[in-house]
């Protein structure tokens, strides 16, 4: 009797087939993607084609690794031409899970990262819902290979229109993770955190360039 195949895992994931079908151009050109291209640690690679109705609006997938279990899944910002962007969760064989579209085109949201932001052993991801409208940080909880929204806050961004890149990210300075954004004028440069179900901002300095989030990623 043969040993049972191992289980291959993501070792590295780009987008592909570039496509002008979404007249956007949040992130500065009118092209984004039709497809994603997942390394195998088996040496093969899976591309995931989207339907004509989808496109990866983003700038690059995110490995994490989402359930703790060793091996990384894939988040990407996918988004419907009639029914704008949402953050999209991809495993070795496809779409995992996804939170509801933003529910309109040309509607767009900006990920932060992914991190056990309360520190109860399971892990949020964190987006910016319009970073140029709404400016509203949502917060996910990924379990049991679903998404569950567990907090919202309002009053943050972390993309101006045109930007081929999305500023901030996560920080942890000691036991606690912290999100750097900028508030919603782009004046201050904010942290942010999650715990006990509570979301706290506070101010950590004046925003002055995009490198005022970057230099804040560093810990003081």
């Amino acid at each position: 009797m043969g040993l049972p195949a191992l289980a291959q895992e993501i070792t590295a994931a780009r987008y592909a087939e570039p496509t002008t079908r979404y007249a956007h151009g949040v992130l500065g050109d009118a092209v984004e993607w039709g497809a994603l291209v997942l390394e195998l640690s088996d040496g093969t690679r899976h591309r995931i084609t989207l339907p004509q109705a989808l496109v990866f609006e983003d700038i690059a997938p995110r490995l994490a690794d989402l359930d703790h279990d060793g091996t990384p899944e894939v988040i990407v910002v996918e988004t419907s031409l009639d029914k704008g962007a949402r953050m999209s969760i991809y495993g070795p064989k496809g779409r995992i899970t996804a939170t509801p579209h933003i529910g309109r085109s040309h509607r767009w949201l900006a990920p932060i990262g992914a991190a056990d932001l309360d520190g109860d052993g399971r892990t949020e991801i964190a987006y910016i819902d319009r970073p140029h409208l709404a400016k509203t940080l949502r917060i996910w909880r990924y379990e049991d290979g679903t998404l569950r929204p567990v907090a919202d806050h309002a009053g943050l961004s972390n993309h101006k229109i045109g930007w081929d890149f999305i500023a901030g990210g996560i920080r942890t300075c000691g036991n606690t993770p912290e999100l750097i954004t900028a508030n919603a004028d782009w004046s201050r440069v904010m942290a942010t955190t999650f715990q006990g179900g509570r979301v706290k901002s506070h101010e950590i300095g004046a925003y002055t360039s995009p490198q005022s989030l970057t230099a804040a990623l560093t810990c003081p």
